[in-house]
């Protein structure tokens, strides 16, 4: 059985790790199944919205203890870097929206694999759990850098070294996700958002990821310069055009993501 699955409709990519009998742990198949289809939608010029969930009650609860025992020094690098860096990288490079979907759990790597991504939903009944600290281990794929940044120092600091469980409602009013939903109407309202995204202009929004992605290493004048260079490429891009065409019209645009 597939760890996880991939169907494409509307022009958003739905990914879905599937071992819900672990509550979406991830062994090595996962990870690198899960890189597989964020390549796959990145490479896909029909998907224009990345949506990432989990099978069952749970969106992720880290990484699969069982397969990670007693692992070496060396084997602990390969495991970091393979499974975990290299997701987050995919996920922050991909030059479309990515919604984090999170259904359940998420614990550890899981937590921090759905704040790296661009709008993170949830479940009222989801938690975030720093899960790190409880084995002896520090906070990875993007944590550090990630939490701190949504939260403030301070309260990521707390909630690395404590491990508390921050349920959704919680976590939207300290800014970690944007929004969560009634249990009952949250599948509906997520899908809904990332099919509205699939529609908007794809170029400008990767461009607009683009900029984020650089903004917390630099300052004002070198972000104004990078403004400055990217709204020109936008400038040129199809939908643009159909923007202010749609605009003068006075008509809903019609954007092809090119």
């Amino acid at each position: 059985m597939a760890t996880v699955l991939l169907n494409k409709e509307n022009g958003v990519g739905f990914i879905t790790l599937n071992r819900p009998d672990k509550y979406n742990s991830f062994n090595h198949d996962m990870a690198m199944e899960l890189q597989a289809a964020l390549d796959n939608c990145a490479e896909d010029d029909a998907v224009r919205c990345l949506y990432l969930t989990g099978a069952g009650k749970g969106f992720c609860s880290g990484q699969d203890l069982a397969e990670a025992t007693n692992p070496s020094p060396e084997e602990f690098e390969v495991l970091v870097r393979e499974h975990y860096n290299a997701t987050i990288r995919r996920i922050r490079n991909v030059e479309k929206p990515v919604i984090a979907a999170v259904n359940g759990v998420a614990a550890g790597a899981g937590a921090n694999i759905a704040l790296a991504c661009d709008i993170v939903l949830a479940s009222e009944s989801a938690s975030f759990i720093q899960a790190f600290s409880k084995i002896g281990l520090i906070p990875d794929s993007g944590g550090t850098y990630f939490l701190p940044r949504l939260v403030g120092l301070q309260r990521a600091a707390a909630l690395m070294m404590t491990g508390d469980k921050v349920k959704a409602p919680e976590a939207v009013a300290m800014g970690m996700i944007y929004k969560c939903f009634p249990d009952e109407e949250f599948e509906a309202a997520a899908k809904a958002m990332a099919m509205n995204l699939a529609q908007m202009p794809t170029k400008g929004i990767g461009l607009t990821k683009r900029l984020l992605n650089r903004t917390f290493n630099n300052n004002l004048e070198g972000q104004l310069e990078l403004e400055k260079q990217t709204q020109v490429i936008a400038g040129t891009t199809d939908d643009f055009r159909e923007g202010v065409q749609a605009f003068l019209e006075k008509r809903k645009p019609v954007f092809k993501g090119k």
